[in-house]
C-alpha cells in the first residue's frame, strides 16, 4: 500500500504528520489561505516548518482532550499554524496540471476548498495524538539569494518505524511557504495529479469536486472511475 502523501491546502504540513502517523494509509494541496500572519521577515525555511509545528503542537498540549471531544477545533489550529506557510494556489495548479488551466475561477475555487476540507475531515483527527517527540526536523541551510529550499524532517510512528518528510519551499513575497510534500519518496503533488487527472478526464472537474465535498476520501478517488457526467 502507498503511504498517504498530501497536503494542502493547503492543511498539508497536518496532514502529511498525520497521514505518517497511521501504519500505511492509502493515498490519497489549495486555494486561499486562511487569515494569519505570515513568516516573521528574515525567518529561513527551516524556522517556517519548525515554528509552524511548534506553535501547533504547543496549543494542542494545553487540552488534548478537548480536540479529541471536538475534532473541528483541529482544523482551527490548522488555519492558525500551518495553512498560511503553505503556497496553496501554487500546489493547486500542480496538482490540476492542464485541468487548472481549463478550470474556471469558480471551479479552481471549489476543488481547493472541498480537498482541503477532505483531508482535514479525513486525517486532521490524526493530529491529536501527534507529540513534539515524534518530529525531527533537519536544519537547512539556504543561500541568502536562494529561491527553492527543502526542510527535511523525519516521523516516528506509533509502530516505531521513521518515516522521512520532507517539504519543498519557495521565497515568496510574503516569505518562504511550503508548496510540496514528500512521503517516504512519494510526492503529494504528483500522485495527487495522477488520481485527479484520470477521474477529471473520465467524469469532468464539477464530480470530482462533488465527491470530494460530499466526504470522499482523495486517495479513494483515483482508484474509482465511471463515465464522465454531464
Amino acid at each position: 500500500m502507498r503511504h498517504t502523501t498530501v497536503v494542502l491546502a493547503s492543511l498539508w504540513l497536518a496532514c502529511s504528520l498525520a497521514n505518517t502517523s497511521q501504519a500505511q494509509t492509502p493515498p490519497g494541496t489549495q486555494g486561499q489561505s486562511a487569515p494569519a500572519a505570515n513568516a516573521p521577515a528574515g525567518e529561513g525555511p527551516t524556522e517556517v516548518v519548525q515554528n509552524a509545528a511548534q506553535g501547533m503542537l504547543g496549543d494542542l498540549d494545553k487540552d488534548r482532550d478537548a480536540y479529541r471531544r471536538d475534532p473541528a477545533k483541529v482544523g482551527q489550529l490548522v488555519d492558525k499554524y500551518l495553512l498560511p506557510h503553505f503556497d496553496t494556489e501554487f500546489s493547486a495548479r500542480l496538482v490540476l496540471g492542464a485541468h487548472w488551466r481549463t478550470a474556471t475561477p469558480e471551479q479552481r475555487k471549489h476543488f481547493v476548498d472541498a480537498f482541503y476540507h477532505s483531508l482535514l475531515t479525513n486525517y486532521g483527527s490524526a493530529l491529536v495524538d501527534f507529540t513534539a517527540d515524534r518530529l525531527k526536523i533537519f536544519p537547512t541551510k539556504a543561500d541568502a539569494d536562494a529561491t527553492r529550499a527543502t526542510v527535511r524532517t523525519e516521523v516516528k510512528r506509533a509502530n516505531g518505524d521513521r518515516v522521512a518528510v520532507n517539504y519543498y519551499l519557495h521565497k515568496t513575497p510574503q516569505g518562504w511557504k511550503a508548496w510540496d510534500v514528500v512521503i517516504d519518496g512519494i510526492s503529494y503533488v504528483n500522485s495527487y495529479r495522477t488520481d485527479f487527472g484520470e477521474q477529471i478526464e473520465a467524469q469532468g472537474i464539477d464530480s470530482v469536486i462533488k465527491r470530494l465535498e460530499a466526504g470522499e476520501k482523495p486517495g479513494a478517488i483515483g482508484k474509482q472511475t465511471g463515465g464522465k457526467s454531464g
